[in-house]
């Protein structure tokens, strides 16, 4: 071979080398970051034009994919949007995002997930136009539905859990938004709804039962503070505690008083029961400071608090804050200073109470299927931790009982069935009207459902906002439409 085609060899095998160094990095180390690329047009159009699954709840759809011509082939749509739009979240093309369980989930409802495997090896097989999987939840329509007209126009939230299981029956937030108008092919369409959405100052966006906000629980934290209190000191409802009728906090001037600036008993000492049914804040802020900062927090822990729940949605955790003095811990113990929950949170400690001191974790999908139908995973029922004792448990069900018929939480009393209840306002250290709350759950022998309601800066009540009046009717419609 002469010199002239040895050069020329040695140029193209050079030039194949390069190709195949080149081919290789784009194929196999680029390839992640390319397909992650907001630019890659073919990527979009793969991830948002399959056909996504359903998500189900009691046998009727309330988000699905229908054919459509043109280039992502599928609509997203949601059957009664705004009721459902704190669980499901929306499916955008138009700005290629997704949030709620469109999000979380997206890998069973796209088809690609691992629970899904022997599905897709079929389709490939048979041929078979890929389809994503389903989601069956665990709420109950008649929750939902009962707590999203109970709400009505008010600001807040309302979460319903099954104790025993940590099935959430109800999640419902206002105000909502139509997942319709964000799901829209109409790229015109769909970014004016997201600019109206986004600027809206109610947040719309933004559920109010998960997160991202938080809010000061009030009194409903004197669950807490007083699950603490009997496991450190046992006893029944009828032992005795601190009931002054003003009490100062420590290492200040700072006068604390009673709701309605009223006397908690005759004395400077009386029962549990009579203290806590009405919510008397000078009680549970000496139970606090008798407790310590470390006990208080480490409590609330078992609780769930701290923790960032995955339901498998985020939800924000819940805290007790940063407590550096007696005059801050005994703000805490009736859930005021940096105390701040999610009404998730608070509707899980109901639970807990209401299972003889058994935290189940919470979940809204009980059941994955396939395009066929198959079942391909079920959740099962998963225990958290055990907050507290079978006994204190029972001994805080007594007390929430008396709530119920004797103390501030009447207005969510069922005729024919034995309700405990917890109730709340809550201060928000703003010019704002305090939130009005409250926990419950029904019956209290085989309990069905532990609900929390949050009423934001007291609803249509304003200033005269309680969460006795505000939050129980509300509850009560919950209770009454999952216990027959």
């Amino acid at each position: 071979m002469n010199r002239p085609l040895r050069r020329l060899a040695v140029v193209m095998m050079g030039m194949f080398c390069a190709l195949l160094i080149s081919t290789t990095t784009i194929q196999f180390f680029q390839a992640p970051a390319l397909n992650a690329d907001s630019r890659n047009v073919r990527e979009i159009y793969r991830e948002y034009g399959r056909d996504r699954g359903p998500i189900i709840v009691a046998g009727e759809t309330i988000a699905s994919s229908q054919p459509v011509d043109d280039v992502y082939r599928y609509q997203r749509t949601y059957a009664n949007g705004p009721l459902y739009a704190p669980v499901t979240g929306y499916f955008a093309t138009a700005f290629n995002s997704s949030t709620g369980l469109e999000r979380s989930e997206s890998q069973v409802l796209n088809g690609t997930a691992d629970s899904l495997l022997v599905s897709r090896l079929q389709d490939l097989i048979t041929g078979k136009q890929p389809k994503g999987g389903s989601l069956e939840l665990t709420l109950d329509p008649a929750a939902q539905q009962a707590a999203w007209d109970a709400l009505g126009d008010q600001a807040g939230a309302v979460v319903a859990v099954e104790p025993a299981s940590g099935n959430i029956l109800a999640l419902v937030s206002k105000p909502s938004y139509d997942p319709n108008a964000l799901a829209t092919h109409d790229r015109d369409a769909a970014r004016a709804a997201w600019e109206q959405l986004t600027n809206d100052p109610a947040h719309p966006l933004n559920s109010r039962a998960t997160g991202p906000t938080t809010y000061p629980p009030g009194s409903i934290f004197k669950l807490v503070t007083t699950a603490a209190y009997l496991e450190d000191n046992g006893g029944d409802a009828s032992q005795s505690v601190p009931t002054d009728a003003t009490f100062t906090l420590p290492g200040s001037s700072t006068v604390m008083h009673n709701p309605g600036r009223g006397t908690c008993g005759s004395g400077d000492t009386g029962p549990l029961s009579f203290a806590f049914a009405r919510s008397c804040n000078t009680t549970f802020a000496q139970l606090a400071l008798s407790l310590g900062t470390d006990r208080l927090r480490d409590q609330a822990s078992a609780f769930g608090f701290e923790n960032t729940w995955h339901v498998p949605t985020k939800v924000s955790p819940s805290t007790v804050g940063d407590i550096t003095n007696d005059a801050q811990l005994a703000m805490s113990g009736i859930g005021q200073y940096e105390v701040r929950v999610t009404p998730l949170q608070m509707a899980m400690v109901g639970a807990a109470i209401a299972n003889h001191g058994v935290l189940m974790e919470p979940h809204l999908v009980a059941t994955v299927r396939d395009a066929d139908l198959t079942v391909r995973s079920r959740t099962t029922p998963k225990e958290y931790s055990r907050p507290i004792s079978a006994t204190t448990a029972a001994t805080l069900t007594e007390l929430m009982r008396g709530v119920v018929t004797e103390g501030t939480g009447t207005p969510v009393a069922i005729p024919g069935v034995d309700v405990a209840a917890k109730t709340g306002t809550a201060q928000t250290g703003n010019d704002s009207h305090a939130h009005a709350w409250i926990v419950a759950f029904a019956p209290i022998v085989d309990p069905q459902i532990a609900v929390a309601v949050l009423v934001e800066n007291g609803g249509a009540a304003g200033a005269a906002a309680d969460g006795g009046h505000t939050a129980g009717p509300i509850a009560k419609r919950v209770l009454e439409a999952v216990v027959k």
